[in-house]
């Protein structure tokens, strides 16, 4: 199986421009575009099976890495939800052309969700290709409920007097940089206040051993979905990662029941 050609665009205005890295796969449609989760790549195991799934399957599929992440140029640091946001909105407009279905692990959930939307109110839901989501350990809103909220005062005061905090990271010997820009920034789009609104079909995914998204973040968040099909799986034993080969077969199996 070959692998699909590594291509960059470009994003950004003028004197801002970042360079992202993308892997399409041409193939029949509904095609599956992948988002990432926070400080993760489109090389991660999820990443590359539902690549090697979609390339059995005849499908499309599309890969990219946000600025700041993986190939793509730029800091981490710099980052934030609408940067993110905006590479994700680039690639889907070039790098796609037919009916899509938006696969997101964890950050990558609330990006997902906030594309649709962009989307949505960009053309409508019929025109916008979306045919379906499967979303895994999804964690919208998570910069407000699941950082800010449970820092201490401590932390939260020297991220608002210098501007950036690091803590330790469980899957890196690198700790993860929370920065101001980042906390302030994503409380312009938080989701789960409201009623969501899709017009597809969304499968979530979740471990109940999640430490970093809760289990019941993920019900917090089916309950916001209004007039969407939505399935819940629940997986006892599960962490966050998700990427053992029988969470990829219940990913894939998702997948195939939005394709149907």
């Amino acid at each position: 199986m070959s692998e699909p050609e590594l291509m960059t665009i470009t994003v950004g205005a003028a004197g801002e421009e970042r360079q992202i890295a993308t892997l399409a796969r041409p193939g029949g449609s509904p095609g599956v575009f992948w988002l990432g989760g926070f400080r993760s790549d489109m090389s991660g195991t999820k990443a590359a099976a539902i690549d090697h799934w979609c390339a059995a399957a005849g499908i499309a599929s599309t890969r990219f890495d946000y600025s700041g992440h993986g190939q793509s140029s730029g800091r981490f640091v710099d980052g934030t939800i609408s940067s993110w946001l905006e590479d994700a909105l680039a690639v889907f407009d070039r790098m796609t052309s037919r009916d899509q279905i938006l696969v997101g692990s964890s950050m990558g959930g609330w990006i997902a969700l906030l594309l649709a939307r962009a989307l949505r109110t960009r053309v409508g839901s019929e025109q916008s290709r979306i045919k379906g989501m499967v979303l895994i350990a999804p964690a919208p809103d998570f910069t407000e409920r699941l950082m800010w909220a449970t820092f201490s005062q401590a932390v939260r005061d020297e991220i608002t007097e210098t501007g950036v905090y690091s803590e330790p990271s469980a899957y890196s010997s690198e700790p993860t940089v929370v920065t101001r820009s980042l906390i302030e920034d994503g409380r312009k789009h938080l989701l789960m206040d409201g009623r969501i609104e899709l017009g597809c079909p969304v499968h979530i995914l979740q471990g109940a051993k999640d430490a970093d998204v809760p289990w019941r973040h993920a019900i917090d968040l089916a309950t916001c979905f209004s007039g969407a099909d939505v399935t819940l799986s629940l997986i006892k034993d599960g962490d966050h990662r998700l990427s053992r080969p029988e969470d990829i077969a219940r990913i894939t199996d998702a997948l195939f029941a939005i394709t149907q």
